[in-house]
Order: C-alpha cells, then sequence, then structure tokens
C-alpha cells in the first residue's frame, strides 16, 4: 500500500476532498492532485512539513505517511538508479558560475567544461543546494517570510509553499532551472573553493536571508571519534543489492562518516561508496 492509497482510502472514508486536504496542508490543490495521481514522487520525509498536517488532518497514526513515503521513494530511486546522471542545464551552469569569486572563474569553468557534470561541478552544486535548503527549510515556518518571498515572485502564499517544497525535495541529479532562478540566484552572493583541500565558503545574501549572511566553510575531516551505530548503515549492510560486493576498506571507511542532526539512508551509503570507488574523485 503505498501513499497516494492511504489518503484516497481516508479522504473518503471522512467524506472530504483533495481541496480540502489542500487547505489544511497549506498547499495548492494542484499539486496534492499531483500527489495522489502519481505525477509526482512523495517528497522525503526529512525535507518537508507535509505528511504532519496531512496525519493530523485525516486522523491517521503519527508517522505512518512519512513511513510509507519512504518506502515508496526507496523502491522508485532503487529503479531509476542505474540510469546515468543526465548533465545539468547550461543555463544553471552559467548562473552556478556567476557566482563562483572573480578569480577563479576561469580555471572552475575549464574544470567543469572538461568533463561534463563531473565531480567538482557536482560537489559545488551539492553544497551550494545544502546551504540554500538549510534557509529555505528553517524559514518555512515562517509566515511572514513566506509572504514576502511570493510577493517577490509574483505568487501566492501556498503556491510559494509548494515551491520550497518541491525544492527541498530535489537533489543535484534533478535541480530544475526553476529552482535556481527561485533561490540560488537570489539567496547566493559568491562561493568559493580551495581546490586542493574542496574547502567551500559560501556567501548568502543577507537582505533575503536574514542571520544566514556569515561565510560557510565545508571541509572534509578525518573523524577521530569511535564509529557511531547509524540505522541507514545497517540497512546498507543488510541489503545485498546495495553492499553485496563491499571491502573491509570500505566498511572501515563508511562507518567513520559523522552527521550532524540528520540520519542518511542506506541508498546514501551505496552512493558514497560509488564515490569513493571513483578514480576521478583522487588526485594521481
Amino acid at each position: 500500500m503505498d501513499v497516494c492509497l492511504v489518503i484516497k482510502e481516508r479522504l473518503q472514508v471522512l467524506g472530504v476532498g483533495q481541496k480540502d486536504l489542500a487547505a489544511a496542508t497549506e498547499v495548492t490543490e494542484s499539486y496534492i492532485s499531483q500527489l495522489l495521481t502519481r505525477k509526482k514522487l512523495p517528497p522525503a520525509p526529512d525535507r518537508t512539513d507535509i505528511y504532519e498536517k496531512m496525519g493530523k488532518f485525516l486522523k491517521l497514526s503519527s508517522g505512518k505517511l512519512a513511513k510509507l513515503a519512504e518506502l515508496q521513494r526507496r523502491e522508485a530511486l532503487k529503479e531509476k538508479f542505474e540510469d546515468p546522471p543526465a548533465p545539468l542545464f547550461h543555463e544553471v551552469r552559467e548562473l552556478v558560475l556567476s557566482k563562483c569569486a572573480p578569480g577563479k572563474q576561469q580555471q572552475i569553468r575549464a574544470i567543469f567544461e572538461k568533463q561534463p557534470f563531473g565531480e567538482l561541478e557536482r560537489l559545488v552544486t551539492q553544497k551550494l543546494l545544502d546551504v540554500i535548503k538549510r534557509v529555505a527549510r528553517e524559514e518555512l515556518k515562517s509566515e511572514k517570510w513566506l509572504h514576502s518571498v511570493a510577493r517577490l515572485s509574483g505568487r501566492s502564499y501556498k503556491q510559494m509553499r509548494v515551491v520550497i517544497l518541491e525544492f527541498l525535495d530535489t537533489d543535484v541529479f534533478h535541480v530544475s532551472l526553476e529552482n535556481c532562478v527561485s533561490f540560488l540566484d537570489p539567496l547566493i552572493e559568491s562561493w568559493d573553493i580551495d581546490l586542493s583541500g574542496f574547502a567551500m565558503q559560501i556567501v548568502l545574501n543577507r537582505r533575503l536571508a536574514p542571520g544566514h549572511s556569515r561565510r560557510f566553510e565545508f571541509v572534509e575531516t578525518q573523524p577521530v571519534q569511535p564509529s557511531v551505530d547509524e540505522p541507514g548503515l545497517n540497512r546498507f549492510f543488510k541489503d545485498a543489492s546495495l553492499s553485496g560486493n563491499v571491502t573491509p576498506e570500505e566498511i572501515e571507511f563508511l562507518k567513520r562518516l559523522r552527521f550532524k542532526g540528520k540520519r542518511p539512508t542506506a541508498l546514501y551509503y551505496y552512493r558514497e561508496l560509488q564515490n569513493l570507488r571513483d578514480p576521478l574523485h583522487f588526485a594521481p
């Protein structure tokens, strides 16, 4: 049983319609319709507040819709995972490059163009998305901020919530030009990266991101604490289709990964493993 079927059954039992659910969830009726007709994949539970609002309105046990959505997304991602990643839209790449520190633009552009959607381009774009999502996730609870952004973009409050919810559910492989125009362009002031150690600094536009005008630095460091038990890692080891040929050295590497305030899924560890095995990610 998937999320769509459960929601449809509860709507019928309660005698309410999609319009009522949309109002309770503070999104557009069109968005609810696309979810229920499976034209949109259910958003990731850890990136949205929609399941909590839906569950309360539909009188479902806490967390039920989120668990179903996670299972449904996992199956859908497994089916699509072997497809080769499509390159970023040309406009998206140009926008990312335009925000790069002037002294580095020419060097970074040469690297980007040498390998379509290569590891550096994915790294930079994903880090930019991570920072913007952090802002959007925090401000999602602020009606004042949402109304302000909605007015600036010519959207209604509910339309803006839908845009943000969809943006929070995207990743570097599916980022759209609309995502960049709506969030990356106005929120990112500039970024710079140290190619020797891949430390990245990101400066946000203080006018649109109150309290987020500081520089962010992302540096991969060797963990010194003992490994902790991660549910996602345990599921990764139990799923032979994901971890069937993992080596002892790779297991040790995955166990030493650290996360603050996030719980990675089994699929994350699979992708991390592929990054570790890719020789293009390491200098000779």
